[in-house]
């Protein structure tokens, strides 16, 4: 075979040649696979560009012997091309490679969120995805598809599985001490959409704006700027929102993590958490909780879900992203019952419905006892490694203060004067490879930020040398934590 590149191109080119290989394992296809994997090799021949535009093909019967095929098998193959537009041809003028195609074989890249392997990364948010129950989650799988029946797998109510829906209601009302209504639950694809969700359902019915927690999770403009939501940064005291900034905001909806507030580690005191649910009901407003690390208690038990002293102005979201890991994409929403309508409706026209397969599995996996076994192995883990990170940051950072209460995931540390200013700080240990991140970072409200008021929390706006870092350990070793604070304290 001897395609030619094109009009008065020579005959027998590098890339004619080329090409006409890449065809000749097509030809030992399986007969009855042989003539889609011709007319595939062809067509990958010329979106990459080994058939360029304007290469002149040879004739079908040409091409038939060349690779000892049937030439109905290369006529096929010509005309197929031809109607997709990859090929063209004309009456006694032969078949020619089509100028349609311009992109060459696409590239998938990876743009998830990734550490070199030579970094320490105190970097909040991640958890150990090695304690992920790879043997639990498996059997889970096997047995849900051993029982799951057929018309299961068809589109799910957008709520949920009621099997899911009835398991997280036990669930959360055993754990969390959420008022828990198999009916108000809706399955979701972690926090960011229950958010969303609920923050569209609310800005179609008037609100423009949402008070959100200063120093809060940096996710929260984009979150609610995609719903045609403003934000307004709050301040914090050592008790939790301060509610005079609060009434003066104006705002009728605001988001808050009282059980383990990020980043300050605080969690609200009985009084404020009252005084918040007090300012809900007499401006008629919505109290979003995000309880993204609630289970997670480690000198007590864990403090009831705000929701349960009234589910009428809470609105209550949780996922598994921390206890198992955030590439599931699964979480819940609780919302009053004069939302829910609404909020289940607009779920059912944003993507109807949750992965089935993966809400029998979760459903299994929490009645079994599976998931409490994984929290427990979780709180055992995280505990170590938080007071891994206190003993090193004592021993090589003398005078440091770790502040909050002991659970999560991170943990606000204090370094003394002498360790400052903070922005030479974070260029030593940046240059050192160690990735910290420091309170500063999570300000919503201008420089500086932070919380107001003392007590735990701190001082308020960070001021003069002192440094002040939000610091993840729960994706760290003891080992891996011990190195990076020396590693640290070297630097500096």
């Amino acid at each position: 075979m001897t395609p030619s590149t094109g009009p008065g191109g020579p005959p027998g080119s590098a890339a004619g040649s080329a090409a006409w290989e890449l065809l000749l394992p097509a030809a030992s296809a399986p007969a009855r696979a042989r003539g889609r994997a011709l007319q595939g090799a062809l067509r990958d021949a010329v979106r990459s560009g080994r058939l360029a535009p304007g290469t002149r093909l040879p004739s079908s019967r040409d091409l038939a012997a060349d690779l000892k095929v049937s030439r109905r098998l290369v006529t096929e193959a010509y005309e197929q091309l031809t109607a997709e537009g990859y090929l063209r041809s004309g009456r006694g003028a032969g078949t020619w490679v089509g100028d349609a195609v311009r992109a060459a074989r696409p590239r998938a890249r990876d743009l998830a969120p990734r550490s070199p392997a030579d970094r320490v990364d105190f970097v909040p948010g991640t958890p150990d995805l090695s304690l992920f129950p790879r043997s639990a989650w498996a059997a889970a799988q096997r047995g849900v598809l051993t029982e799951l029946p057929h018309e299961s797998l068809g589109y799910p109510d957008p709520r949920g599985l009621p099997r899911l829906r009835t398991a997280l209601a036990e669930l959360l009302a055993r754990r969390r001490g959420v008022v828990a209504d198999p009916e108000r639950i809706m399955v979701v694809s972690g926090v960011a959409q229950a958010t969303s969700l609920l923050a569209s359902v609310l800005h179609a019915r008037g609100t423009r704006t949402a008070g959100v927690e200063d120093p809060g999770s940096p996710q929260h403009h984009a979150l609610y700027a995609a719903a045609g939501l403003g934000t307004v940064p709050l301040p914090l005291d050592d008790e939790g929102l301060a509610t005079g900034p609060l009434y003066a905001s104006g705002v009728r909806l605001v988001v808050t993590t009282p059980a383990h507030q990020f980043p300050t580690g605080i969690a609200y005191s009985a009084r404020r958490r009252a005084e918040l649910l007090d300012w809900a009901r007499s401006v008629d407003g919505l109290v979003l909780e995000d309880d993204y690390d609630g289970d997670f208690r480690y000198d007590r038990a864990p403090v009831g879900a705000l929701q349960g002293l009234d589910p009428e102005r809470v609105a209550y979201t949780g996922s598994v992203s921390k206890s198992l890991a955030p590439g599931l994409r699964l979480g819940w929403l609780l919302v009053p019952d004069w939302l829910a309508d609404a909020v289940v409706e607009r779920k059912r026209t944003t993507d109807l419905g949750h992965p089935t397969l993966d809400q029998a599995l979760f459903a299994r996996f929490v009645e079994r006892g599976d998931y409490d076994r994984q929290l427990r192995v979780c709180q055992r883990a995280y505990r170590e490694r938080r007071d891994t990170l206190v003993a090193a940051l004592t021993e090589h950072f003398p005078g440091s203060r770790v502040t909050g209460i002991a659970a999560g995931l991170h943990a606000i540390a204090t370094l003394p004067e002498r360790y400052g200013p903070e922005e030479g700080f974070l260029a030593c240990v940046t240059e050192a490879g160690v990735a910290v991140r420091p309170l500063t970072a999570y300000a919503h409200g201008g420089a500086g930020g932070g919380p107001v008021g003392g007590g735990p929390v701190g001082d308020g706006p960070v001021a003069g040398k002192e440094v002040r870092l939000v610091l993840g350990y729960a994706h760290l070793t003891p080992g891996r934590i011990r190195a990076g604070v020396a590693r640290m304290a070297r630097a500096v």
